[in-house]
């Protein structure tokens, strides 16, 4: 015979038993329809992805990110997080001139970039100095910006995009690549153009070949180079390769050696770029890269083509928000005028 408090012990298991079959039974007695409701709503919300997008808000020319970001807000359904990047003293304009327009339903992140992590790192040049601007390397420094995304697209401030932002960040990445550029030997018509402003697409264009740090890269002159205004990148391969330590290596070295000519492009900005992505970088479709809009006022593609592109990108001195310049009714399509009146447009008549 069972001593009666294991019996008891007994009784009372098989009572819990008992109430969990009860309750088993009452919740799965909920109508399937709504089960699978339920199972539809979490799936939706796992397949909308979050695409990272990085803008520079610099001072002078915050008309540039507005323009860009309501180009890339109104062309898509995707869900899309804007990460502005500004210096102390601009961030709150930029966020009361989106917080005060129709952009006040974007989702965006305001964060502040510390110059001083530049320092010693960049050599003073008379020729160009606006290409000497802090912001100008804050693509350098995208995994300090960005914590929690394993994908991010970085845009400088002077582009439109015209397609779905969606395609752009389905750009594929190759194994081992922490990102994807716009080849400068891309396009026929972009041929045209730099062949007829005279323009360098070649890493002789930005690197000093007379140099001997430069001809130890073992890289030939006459390699075509890469425009890195246009960034699909992969975080962990970019935390993986270093890559932020290798940039800020060859920005030093040009310090200490005046290994770049930024009398081109972005100069000391693309140039460390240049070298320590050679040879290991993913290629974006040209159509989402169409560049050079702002290298002459007197050059320009033909309507059809610019209809046809993805994203339009005005780099060189002649912006779409200053005269002269060319195709300025594209970029002003995009354009939200600044509510405190300090950003204007110049234009012929102003």
């Amino acid at each position: 015979i069972l001593p009666s408090f294991s019996v008891n012990q007994i009784l009372l298991v098989l009572l819990v038993l008992t109430v969990c079959a009860i309750l088993y039974n009452k919740v799965h007695q909920v109508p399937s329809a709504l089960k699978n409701e339920t199972v539809d709503l979490e799936s939706n919300e796992e397949m909308e992805e979050e695409i990272p997008v990085v803008i520079c808000a610099a001072a002078g020319r915050m008309g540039a990110a507005i323009a860009a970001i309501s180009s890339i807000y109104s062309n898509t359904e995707a869900n899309v997080l804007f990460y502005i990047v500004g210096l102390k003293t601009t961030i709150p304009h930029i966020r009361k001139w989106i917080e005060s327009s129709k952009l006040k339903e974007i989702k965006f992140k305001v964060v502040e970039f510390n110059p001083m992590v530049l320092k010693g790192k960049i050599r003073q040049d008379a020729s160009r100095p606006e290409l000497l601007q802090p912001l100008n390397f804050v693509r350098f420094y995208l995994p300090l910006l960005i914590q929690k995304h394993e994908k991010v697209i970085y845009l400088d401030d002077d582009i439109i995009v015209q397609g779905d932002i969606q395609e752009l960040y389905d750009t594929k990445l190759a194994p081992g690549h922490a990102a994807a550029f716009s080849d400068d030997c891309d396009l026929p018509s972009t041929h045209e153009i730099v062949r007829s402003v005279g323009m360098q697409n070649t890493y002789m264009g930005f690197l000093d070949y007379r140099k001997q740090a430069i001809r130890d890269l073992g890289i030939s002159p006459s390699t075509c180079s890469f425009n890195p205004g246009v960034i699909v990148a992969n975080m962990t391969e970019w935390k993986h390769q270093r890559i932020t330590k290798q940039l800020e290596k060859w920005m030093q070295r040009n310090v200490e050696e005046n290994l770049y000519s930024s009398t081109l492009g972005g100069g000391v900005a693309t140039s460390p770029m240049l070298i320590v992505f050679h040879g290991k970088y993913s290629t974006i479709n040209p159509m989402w890269h169409i560049r050079h809009l702002g290298w002459s006022p007197d050059t320009r593609y033909s309507e059809h083509f610019l209809q046809e592109a993805k994203l339009l990108h005005w780099n060189g001195r002649y912006k779409p928000w200053d005269y002269p310049s060319v195709h300025t009714d594209l970029w002003e399509n995009w354009f939200i005028p600044d509510p405190s009146g300090k950003f204007k447009l110049t234009r012929p008549d102003s």
